[in-house]
């Protein structure tokens, strides 16, 4: 018998190819896109059923298809590979990723798709898939639907004019409906209507409408809690991220992990849970905290680079007044001015000094830092600190010689003020709605403690039954402990602030007490400067100027000229 002549050598290749090939391990590629899914929405559907039962049909209807297609023996289906609710243009598709993986390491040599749209909707990655990266890998692709492909049975199949032309359809398709979204996405944000996939922390969306927020019941008070504690306390930035720490409250990120939604962030692996000074100062400078809706500060490159960029601030979408607000406005401006002065604090301690933020230079208009000498301390003007001699001619002041000028200054303006407006400033916010919070956050933690121990308590029955080794039983053990042991801090740090109120939801205030005792202000603390100035200046020869928060009645003005401050 002679030998068969081969007149091209690709065509002895694929003979060899195939003669050789034992058994097509498939990889079944499915997609459910964005496009179905608004679609299912406008029909006014079950959306989580109907994805759920379209994923489950596609399988079904390939996994038959592939039954009739196939000789039975001759192939295995090495798994379903699943994109819910993403678009074809997505280069980051976790489904069609992993299925190149399992390429790639030779687990799978067939790839078997619905149709050419449910793999590219981009018409270069259509190309390049087809006619670069199966062909070089020795792997067979089937599209079962449009116009049919099997670049076993026809490898020439990719190249006939129905395949690119279907590529350039999906791909303007693709083009077309994502300007459409755009559209309609922005003019929802043009109307304050919310978009997100995730509502601000403290938000929630409104079941009755989505595109409305709601006040989250869980998280709204702490926000709350955390604004007296910056406003009416004087805590720092890093102190209110520690009080949360310890009372076991999850930052933003983790709370959504809890709550079970789909939160994808590159960097939620590396959470830990825990609040930042950071954190605390992004959820609390969040202008929907006023109830404005906030829209529009990032946008994507294009329909197909889904790179984020910045959009600048002119070209945000806000709208004022489009839901219940968690402070009010003039709070949160207070908040707003306070978080954006220097108030840096030591390690050693949760609150910043009583005059951070607020003691500025009148020549220069620089903040004034703290610093020690001869057993003093002292604010220095920070332009000639710099060794800029000459610069400026204010050069220091004794800090016991600014409190008692400050303080005389503000019981002078209290004397020339109306005394209930005075008082007024010193009330903090309702607090009864608040005891009721923290009383169900207190019962929250007590269940989950309860919990771990139960768990903890059932782990030797699990080791005395074979149903854990002895290192897993001390491994969780100890894990159990541990946590049980931060529910229990984290409990006490609740039932403090919970003494903090009364049984009739008043909230102890110390300083408003003794402010009507003595009828003015006795003490200078970070609460009282916090409440009635503004910004205070210090010029030559310890001259100072301070700007009131309260209105002065006889001036009109709101600032008092102090004069020299006390020897």
């Amino acid at each position: 018998m002679t030998d068969r002549k081969w007149p091209q050598s690709e065509e002895k290749k694929r003979y060899l190819y195939v003669t050789e090939q034992k058994k097509w391990r498939i990889c079944v590629y499915i997609r459910l896109s964005k496009e179905d899914t608004r679609e299912i929405s406008r029909q006014e559907k079950n959306e989580l059923q109907i994805k759920s039962e379209s994923i489950k049909n596609q399988k079904s209807i390939l996994t038959t298809w592939i039954g009739e297609y196939f000789k039975a023996g001759t192939y295995d289906i090495l798994d379903f590979f699943e994109d819910d609710g993403m678009t074809g243009t997505d280069d980051e598709r976790e489904g069609f990723r992993r299925m190149l993986k399992a390429l790639e390491k030779g687990e799978g040599n067939c790839v078997v798709v619905k149709n050419l749209s449910r793999a590219f909707r981009n018409y270069a990655d259509q190309g390049y898939y087809l006619e670069e990266y199966f062909p070089s890998r020795n792997i067979r692709f089937i599209s079962t639907m449009d116009s049919f492909i099997d670049t076993y049975k026809d490898k020439e199949a990719v190249y006939n004019l129905d395949i690119p032309m279907y590529g350039v359809l999906n791909d303007r398709f693709a083009a077309s409906t994502s300007r459409a979204v755009r559209r309609t996405f922005d003019d929802k944000r043009a109307k304050g209507k919310f978009i997100g996939a995730f509502p601000p922390w403290g938000f929630l969306k409104d079941p009755a409408d989505k595109n409305h927020l709601i006040l989250d019941p869980d998280t709204a008070p702490v926000k709350v809690q955390m604004k007296d504690w910056l406003l009416y306390e004087g805590i720092s930035l890093n102190g209110v991220a520690r009080r949360l720490n310890a009372m076991g409250i999850p930052n933003p990120a983790e709370y959504k992990r809890r709550k079970g939604w789909k939160y994808a962030n590159p960097h939620v692996q590396d959470n830990n849970g825990l609040w930042s000074g950071k954190s605390v100062k992004e959820v609390m400078l969040n202008l929907m905290n006023a109830g404005h809706m906030v829209q529009g500060k990032q946008r994507v490159v294009s329909y197909k680079i889904h790179d984020k960029i910045s959009v600048p601030k002119e070209e945000w979408y806000i709208v004022e007044n489009t839901h219940e607000p968690t402070f009010s406005q003039e709070e949160f401006q207070a908040l707003c001015i306070l978080l954006k002065r220097n108030t840096r604090m030591t390690n050693s301690s949760a609150r910043v000094h009583k005059f951070a933020g607020l003691i500025r230079c009148g020549c220069c208009k620089k903040a004034m830092h703290r610093s020690h000498g001869k057993g003093r301390v002292y604010f220095k003007c920070r332009t000639n600190s710099m060794g800029a001699e000459n610069a400026c001619r204010v050069k220091s002041i004794r800090q016991d010689r600014l409190e008692r000028a400050v303080l005389a200054a503000i019981q002078a303006q209290i004397w020339l003020t109306d005394f209930p407006s005075a008082a007024e400033v010193l009330k903090k916010p309702e607090a009864k709605q608040r005891l009721l919070e923290w009383k169900k956050l207190l019962a929250c933690k007590e269940r989950e403690r309860k919990k771990i121990q139960n768990i903890s308590d059932s782990l030797y029955g699990s080791w005395k039954t074979g149903k854990l080794s002895w290192e897993e039983y001390r491994r969780m053990k100890a894990r159990y402990e541990k946590e049980a042991e931060q529910a229990e801090e984290a409990l006490e740090k609740i039932k403090e602030e919970i003494n903090c109120l009364d049984e009739t939801g008043e909230e102890k205030n110390a300083l408003l007490e003794e402010f009507l005792k003595n009828r003015n202000i006795t003490v200078l603390t970070r609460a009282v400067l916090l409440a009635f100035v503004d910004v205070i200046y210090v010029y030559e020869n310890n001259e100072i100027d301070i700007h009131f928060k309260i209105q002065d009645e006889l001036s009109g003005n709101g600032e008092l000229r102090s004069g020299d401050a006390p020897n």
